[in-house]
């Protein structure tokens, strides 16, 4: 029996050695440690032995018990080794690949335009405000000056609601200024930016929603030179340095006098070209605020004076980025939009 042992060891060694992978390895064990296994079957076979031998050789058998598992333990470390070596082989990552950057959202270029906008005139002193879209006639058109008669009253230039014929959709954020000089006393400078509404039907250079800055200052002495100014200073900081500008006498009836600030044309720098005809494009109206309009704000016009101005949003954009239709804002195309 002490030579079936031997034989045992050499041949249970040489096939843990030989196992090429864990299958093979755990199919090795159950055929030599296994409770069916060589080795259990000796240990059955102790009780024929003749008396005085079986210590001896359940001693052997222990032994060889203990070197086999050693054996098997040993092994199994080796295996489980060469496998996660064989994983990560095939499973590397090349970590110097770029990774997939995450699309992130940005400003829509009007947004962008507006808070340029506000950063210049807040600059200068002035004051950001906003108001409520929804107004009624009187802030948006009465203590503007504008009488009943007049055509931008009439459903087709202004969205009414319905069931409410003194409530509309603002026309102008100029419906503002009126709104904080009730509230106030001079000084003020404040500019108010936001939606308006107007029934234009949609083309390259209209559309029914649309967004206006206006801005005013009152206060003691107030001049039209104050009000250019503050305008020059604005298309400059906006289009360029090289910006020139110019004001053409018009008419509004909150203010008297009245003009339309035209800049030299950001294509042709003023030469002319197809685009702006003579060498200006007129990007926003001003003037003195009718005497009128500050006294219903309870302003003495007498004392004090103030300018206005007003212009979209829109135009200006389209100018400095050479944008040629003003559907384009709102289509929500992202082939559009990603590009600012």
């Amino acid at each position: 029996m002490e030579r079936e042992i031997k034989v045992l060891q050499e041949k249970a060694t040489r096939d843990i050695d030989g196992a090429r992978t864990l299958e093979e390895l755990e199919e090795v064990r159950r055929r030599y440690l296994g409770r069916k296994g060589a080795l259990a079957q000796f240990i059955k076979r102790l009780g024929t032995a003749p008396q005085e031998v079986r210590p001896l050789l359940g001693q052997q058998i222990n032994r060889l018990r203990e070197e086999l598992e050693n054996l098997y333990a040993s092994r199994m470390r080796a295996l489980e080794e060469e496998a996660l070596q064989r994983r990560l082989a095939e499973e590397t990552l090349d970590i110097t690949l770029p990774g997939r950057r995450r699309k992130i959202g940005r400003l829509h270029i009007l947004t962008r335009t507006v808070r340029e906008i506000q950063e210049i005139f807040l600059r200068m002193g002035f004051e950001v405000v906003e108001g409520p879209e929804v107004e009624i006639e009187l802030y948006n058109f009465e203590r503007l000056n504008v009488p009943r008669d007049h055509p931008a009253r009439d459903m087709q230039d202004t969205f009414y609601l319905e069931g409410n014929p003194d409530w509309l959709l603002r026309t102008h954020t100029t419906a503002v200024d009126v709104r904080v000089m009730e509230g106030r006393r001079p000084p003020m400078r404040v500019l108010s930016t936001g939606h308006c509404y107007r029934r234009d039907a949609p083309d390259a250079s209209h559309s029914p929603m649309f967004h206006q800055a206006d801005g005013f200052m009152v206060g003691e002495g107030v001049t039209f030179a104050d009000l250019k100014g503050v305008l020059m200073t604005f298309a400059r900081e906006f289009f360029g340095p090289q910006t020139r500008t110019r004001f053409r006498p018009s008419f509004f009836p909150f203010t008297e006098p009245s003009a339309e600030m035209e800049i030299s044309c950001v294509f042709c720098g003023g030469k002319g070209c197809a685009v702006c005809g003579n060498g200006w494009l007129e990007i926003l109206g001003c003037g003195m605020f009718h005497p009128r309009v500050l006294e219903m704000a309870g302003i003495d016009p007498e004392r004090y004076t103030a300018f206005a101005f007003g212009m979209g949003v829109e135009r200006p954009a389209m100018l400095k980025y050479g944008i040629d239709d003003i559907r384009l804002y709102f289509e929500n195309d992202l082939r559009f939009l990603e590009q600012f």
